[in-house]
């Protein structure tokens, strides 16, 4: 197997098994702010007891993110030495933001979190757990500043140097804000919302199923309902939104993800299918014209409504087709799914039967997996979409591999990550397992 597709391969499993974590840390923290909240304000001894449960497991998350994430900056300067030569300047400035003004103050925060709640005023406790959740929204908008300029780069010069070309910052905030940032972090944040509150209505269903815990674990399940009521919503919104970013700024990734091949003709929405790239089209269930209607295009084609076809690309410019297609649709899928538990808990609420419903609570407990699920193939169809470029319309992933790195080595690493991530992956599994089981304690002092 060649190198290059080594360390591709290396780095999609390193970032994936990473990509498991920060979004469980990003909406956990949104829903610690909410029942910390109700604590703060009410001084009950179940809601207490609620959030010091999910603070513990929040902990647990946030460890096991931050040591399979450190992995990720030494790939860049072993197997991806060209890239960080050639983009250093601009991709090490939002990671170095991260660490010093996002990744800093969460960790500080925290261990007032845990550690400090005896020994600070309640106020400052709850103020504390405000800039915990803020610190993981914050690092998420610097990493997402560093992959969006890859995908839409803005405030930067090409210079000569001695060692060739590099690319340079002019304007630090266009980089910043470069066209694709703020419809990106929108979708990635709220899926993070998604996936803690999906994790926290599986365990509540869970012990409800049990009976265990009952009075926290429906104070639970209803403020995690609440939360994936309003974040499906908006994650409809903000899909709709990147769909439409991503059709003007990357035509070619769009195609790839919808299976558009002929623009003559209006695009359709393939509800199933898979991509036959023999024939060129796409073989399954279409609506027809449905992606054209929703881009605001219309049926008609003309030059102002024309939705570019892989046809009208030169194939070494496509991207792997299939996995981009697959990649996109199951992440629709998947939100689909979670629309309707959400949907249909909050009829069960509204009727006033959302703890009778052990169907339903069963339901929600292999849930936890969808926005999972939908978190790894969104990311899928957005990394491997992208290609052949690493940095869109710049730099291609071939030209940026460390030529210096030989298969033997990155199989070695390969393996012994596989190892270490399998070993952290069954820890993390019976350390979870065993908090969600030990339950919330209730006590009148708190």
């Amino acid at each position: 197997m060649e190198p290059e597709l080594l360390a591709r391969i290396q780095f999609a499993f390193t970032a994936g098994f990473h990509f498991l974590f920060p979004p469980l840390s990003i909406g956990l923290g949104v829903f610690l702010v909410v029942v910390q909240g109700f604590a703060y304000k009410l001084k009950t001894p179940e809601w207490r007891a609620l959030a010091d449960y999910w603070t513990k497991i929040f902990a647990l998350i946030f460890a096991f993110g931050v040591a399979t994430g450190i992995v990720l900056e030494f790939e860049f300067g072993t197997n991806w030495a060209c890239y960080s030569r050639y983009v250093g300047d601009i991709f090490g400035s939002p990671l170095a933001a991260e660490a010093i003004f996002a990744f800093f103050m969460e960790s500080c925060f925290l261990g007032i979190v845990l550690f400090g709640k005896n020994k600070v005023s309640e106020g400052f406790h709850y103020f504390s757990v405000i800039m915990v959740c803020l610190g993981a929204h914050l690092s998420s908008l610097w990493i997402l500043v560093a992959n969006s300029w890859m995908q839409t780069p803005a405030g930067f010069h090409i210079v000569e140097t001695e060692n060739g070309t590099r690319a340079e910052i002019t304007d630090f905030w266009a980089m910043v804000f470069n066209p694709s940032t703020i419809d990106r972090l929108w979708h990635v944040l709220v899926a993070a919302w998604l996936t803690g509150a999906f994790l926290v209505l599986s365990v509540s269903a869970w012990h409800l199923l049990k009976n265990r815990f009952v009075p926290v674990a429906q104070r639970g399940l209803k403020v995690a309902l609440s939360i994936t009521a309003v974040a499906i919503v908006l994650q409809f919104a903000s899909g709709h939104a990147s769909a439409m970013l991503v059709e003007k700024m990357q035509p070619v990734k769009f195609a790839a993800m919808e299976g558009i091949f002929d623009s003559s003709k209006p695009a359709g929405f393939h509800i199933i299918g898979y991509v036959d790239e023999e024939a060129k089209t796409v073989r399954g269930l279409t609506v027809p014209g449905a992606v054209s209607i929703m881009l605001g295009k219309g049926l008609e084609v003309t030059p102002e409504t024309k939705v570019l076809g892989l046809n009208d690309v030169p194939e070494e410019l496509h991207p792997p087709l299939q996995l981009t297609f697959q990649g996109f649709h199951w992440m629709v899928y998947c939100g689909i799914v979670m629309c309707a538990i959400s949907a249909i808990g909050m009829l069960l609420w509204f009727r006033g039967k959302l703890f009778e419903a052990r169907w339903w609570l069963w339901i929600c407990v292999p849930a936890v997996l969808l926005p999972q699920f939908a978190n790894q193939m969104g990311w899928i169809a957005t990394e491997v979409g992208r290609q052949p470029w690493i940095v869109q319309g710049l730099l291609k992933t071939k030209d940026a591999f460390s030529t210096n790195v030989t298969a033997d080595q990155l199989w070695f690493s390969l393996i012994f990550f596989s190892f270490i991530y399998a070993v952290m992956f069954v820890l993390f599994i019976f350390l979870l397992t065993k908090k969600i089981a030990a339950g919330p304690k209730i006590t009148t002092n708190s």
